[in-house]
């Protein structure tokens, strides 16, 4: 493979797991938080947070690839 490919096929590669991992780590300050002010609904809230960060993330990354277009 050629270095590009490489290169090309490590970035895709991280952008597999870029959307578990914001979710865990929404969901984990979620957690923390919910342990803090004793309430049982901030690590729900936090999932989604990271859930729609994660998104954003992957559309942001993916259209740079794109062009923009």
């Amino acid at each position: 493979m050629p270095k590009n490919s490489l290169s090309q096929f490590g970035k895709y590669y991280s952008l597999m797991f870029l959307l578990p991992v914001s979710m865990a780590v929404g969901y984990g300050i979620g957690y923390l938080l919910d342990k803090a002010f004793g309430t049982t609904f901030l690590k729900i809230v936090f999932l989604f947070l990271g859930f729609a960060s994660g998104m954003i993330e992957l559309v942001r990354e993916l259209s740079k690839d794109d062009g923009g277009k």
